[in-house]
């Protein structure tokens, strides 16, 4: 039984003499094994520390000599064994808290002086330098010779790069790494994202350029990257479209989707108020969302779309007379920003009320509506505007909702008014 982690020995007598400990753990390995005390010639179940200091390691005696586990933060991956003699407590943090929960469980039963012979107990000797090394924090594999099959990641890895390995799939094993902050998985097979990437509770970067994917989850969007994806770059797929709930990724400032196939953006993209640098050129986006002019950008690229210059007279109507009892209440919960969710209203209607638009008066209007589109300056809504085309245009046509005829005709008026200036 053998435990990777950082271990501080803290000798509960300093005090009393006036004397702090160091405080401060090193990297260590920990043994628990059969060990013979040459005194009493008796075989007796010992915990071993080495570091790279000591690789030689200090042994204690397990057995009646425990006198407390501390365990409030285990799934921290930290603990603290107490030890009666000598006077000690051995802090333990940084290690796998699966790892380490087994670990305390062996060391119970040997205090308790239970039948080990059902656990994996090590031979007591001394370890390898590699092994007491400091936790490896990145690593790169641009090669499938280099990929690990036979080894697991390092748990302490926060940044990952596995390229140019023809991987068709996500490693189930990379989704166990807590620490991981950047995932690069770019130029590889992936067809398909699973939902757990959305476990990896500090992921900030994801980088997927130059892949097979064809979609990416709802459950993703409403995960915990939420609070941490920062940087995504879905480049050179094969994606048609993105959920309304991407949206959710609330604190995204780099969004890359270039050389995609998409052919209509996140209907709530204004909503990621964060973003600052967003790339989708080469797609089949015919127009933006109206959503699209609440960003605040720093650096827009939407080169190589088929824009088409709107025709404000080119509309279709979806509107009834009278508007329906539902329209109406809907509206209403929107335009007075009534608290709604799950819990309060069937999905169906959630989902509704989640993609109503604005019309050109402030107000709402939910699945009842004209539809057009207008030209919009991208300058707008970033400082920095790659061109649209090759004429060296920065505009591009933006969806425009009408809750009614009244405010359609008011904006043809305002048109014609334009025109005649």
């Amino acid at each position: 039984m053998k435990l990777q982690c950082d271990v501080e020995v803290v000798n509960r007598m300093l005090p009393s003499f006036g004397m702090k400990n160091r405080g401060k753990g090193a990297r260590a390995v920990l043994s628990i094994g059969k060990h013979l005390d040459k005194t009493t010639q008796r075989t007796s179940v010992y915990m071993i520390i080495c570091t790279a200091k000591d690789r030689t390691g200090s042994k204690y005696k397990l057995k009646d000599n425990i006198e407390k586990f501390f365990t409030r933060f285990v799934e921290e991956g930290k603990a603290t064994v107490r030890i009666k003699e000598p006077a000690i407590d051995i802090c333990l943090s940084k290690a796998d808290a699966n790892s380490l929960k087994s670990f305390l469980f062996a060391a119970r039963l040997a205090d308790r002086g239970s039948d080990t012979s059902s656990l994996p107990l090590a031979t007591l000797t001394p370890v390898r330098a590699r092994d007491v090394e400091k936790p490896k924090k990145k690593l790169t594999i641009v090669s499938k010779k280099d990929y690990p099959l036979a080894s697991s990641f390092p748990y302490s890895l926060e940044q990952l790069q596995v390229s140019y390995c023809k991987l068709s799939r996500v490693d189930m094993r990379m989704l166990s790494l807590k620490a991981l902050r950047k995932l690069d998985l770019s130029n590889n097979h992936i067809k398909k994202l699973p939902a757990t990437i959305g476990d990896l509770g500090c992921l900030a970067e994801l980088i997927l350029h130059n892949n097979q994917l064809e979609s990416f989850s709802e459950a993703l969007c409403l995960s915990t990257l939420q609070r941490t994806l920062q940087h995504l770059d879905l480049s050179q797929n094969r994606l048609k479209g993105l959920p309304s709930q991407f949206s959710q990724l609330r604190e995204l400032v780099n969004l890359k989707l270039d050389d995609n196939k998409l052919q209509w953006l996140p209907f709530r993209v204004g909503r990621l108020s964060k973003l600052r640098f967003l790339s989708a050129a080469h797609n089949q986006l015919a127009l933006l969302p109206g959503d699209f002019r609440r960003l605040s950008l720093e650096n827009l690229d939407l080169f190589g779309n088929p824009f088409a210059p709107p025709n404000p007279l080119d509309h279709s109507i979806h509107l009834t007379f009278p508007l329906s009892l539902q329209e109406l209440a809907s509206r209403a919960v929107v335009n007075l920003r009534v608290p709604y969710g799950p819990q309060h209203l069937p999905a169906h209607l959630c989902r509704d009320l989640e993609v109503s638009k604005a019309c050109d008066c402030g107000g709402a209007c939910v699945s009842f509506f004209i539809q057009t589109a207008v030209s919009m300056n991208l300058h707008q809504v970033s400082h920095t505007v790659v061109l649209v085309d090759d004429m060296g245009g920065t505009e591009a046509p933006v969806q425009q909702h009408f809750c009614s005829l009244s405010c359609y005709s008011q904006f043809l008026d305002n048109c014609l008014q334009r025109g005649g200036r």
